[in-house]
């Protein structure tokens, strides 16, 4: 039997006690110290002092004076109860703070918000904690405005005006003096700048007009609307296009002279059918028995665009092409990538190049990496491409190659090419997936538009053999490049290279999915190697492909994944399973792969390594404008979804749910595949709790479920174009058969590459 704790001993007050404990940890910068450190070296040997402190150091945690480590441990926080970081307005009124260390989201009524906006860097204090409220900070100073730019609807009235936004951020309106509208009127769209902030004496923002992009409703004043929401360029600069405009596309006797000649090998681009830019090419031909020469080639940007230059710059800043619904916002201007640059069939052009030696199993017995000069002979369109292999007796998705045809040769012209290129291609999937590649095949939405703009049709395009061709050609030459600089002998260092990296899933996401999945009797690996999680997943894959739960379980698997990014540090590429990867194939609308193109052409030459923090600086930068530039194309797509749902208020559809959140449910209609929303406050029968590991809304009383992928019944009942919110009903009981999907009347086929 242990020790008996004495009874008696010094009375302490609790203050006196609190004094002391705050001295102790003060003295302990760093240093978790568990209960028995503190009862042992405070001499807190009774019972009555042990329940004091235990109420102390609960309380010191909960205002913030200490960390609790776990459950028995506790250390001095050090952070101070002043802190810098990053502000997010929502329009609820629930504003958070991101702290710069990477810590939990903390709440920041409106009534302390200093009228920060999202994005802004703002510096924090943290209120007092009441007993039993959140932690809670209120902002004292805004240090960096995000943007200073805002783009809304004009309300001009008698004597002022006002731009009314969209996402309704604003506490209030920003007010325009009717001197600065530049001729703006009621219901044009408009880029203002906000010329005053609010502050003590105003609570207003005051703002001036940039630009009037037009009229609300306009497809043109729209999309632009869109861009310059997010910052991007709507207008090319004038001065960047006179400048291109003055680059000849003439190849000199010198350039043929410094380059591997191509134009005599056969060569092809496969391409979407509107693309205008042809920015790779594949040329073939037998070098043995059994032994081909496959030449990856890529439009040579960095020999017309020079490293700083007037177009350089303007590449650089917008880093990649814009795809939205109807059009392109181009990274280069389009003198330059719609014909100096861009492949176009029968005409020379330089380009840079990865050649290949592969044999009949797809093995690479040799690489070149070269500059070249090449004649493409044929532009094929994906559609075109396809009907080859097919006319060859390739079925699609079945992965297997076109049969050989014997003695009577393949049909159509230039089938012997495709053929042979869609067989090779096929082998290097095969060996890319049992090396570890996840196989998940999405689709895409997109619409049929007419000449005004407006969607008369919408349907998923998924990605055909003849895409899987070209991708795979395109993944290989990737990986090439990146391996042939970041590939070094043991002891040495590679030279700084932007690599493309996609790093390990999520584990409390996988953890997430584990406990889902085991609802439908599945299981998969959510730790160990790179290989065998990946082996896990896929495996996961195909037990679900063409059951009702696989979209679900696809859908769950692929939130778990971290996005792709760029870095010049690598770490691999989980989802393709590449220990190297890089972005070297589309220079004409990406930039990190006018920077890989140099970086190939100076290293080849013996050329130093370039400044690294540099090189990152640029790849963070590349990255982000990605991002916005796919939320930019998300808004395009919701905007044509909403219009053409427009006119279809009151119509019921079969769909199923597609998303379920704490304010509501998605919907996707099967016919069309548009996604709106049934707010959960719409949901009388009930009061519905999100589960959000299963994701699904439980009733609390009835314990009816709405879980992702089950089936439901809808009713169209809003579609608000300016906010590009499409609202659901619930029609009848809600609740509808599981119905097959309707097959689209429109060859599916694949819009732009990979995004991996």
């Amino acid at each position: 039997m242990g020790k008996k704790e004495k009874k008696g001993g010094k009375r302490m007050s609790k203050k006196q006690l609190s004094a002391i404990i705050e001295k102790y940890f003060s003295s302990q910068p760093g240093v978790t110290l568990t209960l028995k450190d503190i009862f042992r070296n405070l001499h807190l040997d009774t019972h009555p002092l042990k329940m004091i402190a235990l109420d102390i150091l609960e309380e010191m945690s909960w205002d913030d004076i200490i960390t609790k480590v776990s459950e028995t441990s506790y250390s001095l926080n050090t952070k101070g109860l002043v802190q810098e970081g990053t502000f997010l307005r929502k329009s609820n009124g629930k504003n958070s703070f991101l702290p710069d260390d990477g810590g939990k989201p903390i709440f920041v009524a409106e009534r302390n918000s200093m009228s920060a906006l999202s994005g802004d860097r703002v510096r924090v204090s943290f209120m007092a904690r009441r007993q039993k409220h959140i932690k809670e900070a209120q902002v004292i100073a805004v240090l960096k405005r995000a943007k200073d730019q805002f783009v809304g609807r004009l309300r001009v009235g008698n004597d002022i005006a006002f731009l009314v936004t969209p996402e309704n951020t604003f506490v209030h309106d920003i007010l325009i003096p009717k001197r600065k509208l530049k001729g703006g009127k009621t219901d044009d769209k408009a880029v203002v700048r906000i010329i005053q902030w609010p502050d003590a004496e105003h609570k207003n923002l005051i703002g001036e007009v940039v630009d009037v992009l037009g009229q609300t409703g306009n497809n043109d004043v729209e999309m632009n609307t869109i861009l310059a929401q997010y910052g991007l360029p709507y207008k090319y600069p004038k001065t960047v296009e006179a400048a291109a405009d003055k680059i000849s596309g003439e190849i000199t006797p010198k350039d043929i002279a410094e380059r591997e000649d191509f134009r005599n090998t056969w060569t092809c681009t496969i391409d979407p059918k509107d693309a205008k830019d042809f920015d790779d090419a594949l040329s073939i031909k037998e070098i043995g028995k059994g032994l081909y020469e496959v030449g990856v080639h890529i439009a040579d940007v960095s020999h017309y665009v020079t490293e700083g230059s007037i177009i350089d710059r303007e590449a650089e800043k917008r880093a990649t092409s814009v795809y939205l619904v109807d059009r392109t916002i181009p990274m280069l201007p389009e003198h330059l990538c719609n014909f100096v640059c861009s492949l176009r069939p029968n005409e020379d052009k330089l380009a840079y190049s990865v050649v290949f030696d592969i044999d009949d199993e797809g093995n690479v017995k040799h690489y070149r990496i070269v500059h070249t000069v090449i004649r493409s002979n044929r532009r094929y369109a994906y559609e075109e491409a396809q009907q080859i292999l097919e006319d060859n007796g390739v079925i699609d998705g079945t992965g297997q190659p076109a049969p050989n045809p014997g003695k009577k040769g393949y049909l159509n012209e230039n089938g012997w090419e495709i053929c042979t290129l869609d067989r090779l291609a096929k082998k290097l999937r095969e060996k890319r997936f049992k090396a570890g590649s996840v196989n998940f095949d999405t689709e895409e939405l997109h619409f049929e538009i007419d000449e005004k703009g407006h969607p008369v049709g919408c349907y998923f395009k998924r990605s055909k053999d003849a895409n899987k061709l070209i991708e795979e050609f395109m993944l290989l030459a990737n990986r090439t490049v990146a391996e042939s600089i970041g590939r070094v002998a043991k002891g040495k260092k590679a030279k700084v290279l932007p690599y493309r990296i996609h790093d390990n899933p999520d584990p409390e996401k996988m953890e997430n999915l584990r406990k889902f999945i085991v609802n439908f009797g599945l299981k998969v690996k959510t730790d160990g190697t790179r290989n065998a999680m990946i082996k896990s997943i896929n495996k996961l894959i195909n037990e679900v492909e063409g059951k009702r739960e696989g979209k679900l379980v696809q859908t769950v698997a692929l939130r778990a994944m971290m996005k792709a990014k760029y870095s010049v540090h690598n770490i691999g590429h989980f989802g393709l399973g590449f220990d190297y990867y890089t972005h070297f194939t589309s220079p004409i609308r990406r930039y990190p792969d006018t920077m890989v193109h140099r970086l190939l052409t100076r290293y080849a030459a013996g050329g130093r390594s370039v400044n690294e923090k540099h090189c990152e600086e640029l790849c963070d930068h590349c990255s982000e404008m990605e991002q916005i530039a796919q939320n930019a194309e998300r808004d395009s797509i919701k905007y044509k979804m909403v219009e053409f749902m427009g006119d279809k208020i009151g119509s019921v559809y079969d769909a199923h749910i597609s998303g379920v959140t704490s304010y509501g449910i998605y919907a996707e209609i099967d016919e069309n595949h548009c996604e709106g929303m049934i707010p959960i406050r719409d949901l009388i029968d009930d009061y519905y709790e999100f589960d959000e590991k299963n994701f699904m809304l439980i009733g609390r009383r009835h314990h009816h479920k709405y879980q992702l992928g089950d089936p439901v019944k809808i009713e169209v009942a809003k579609a608000n174009l300016e906010r590009r919110q499409l609202d659901f009903a619930l029609a009848s009981d809600g609740l509808s058969k599981p119905v097959p999907k309707a097959s689209s009347p429109i060859p599916k086929g694949k819009g732009r590459r990979s995004k991996r």
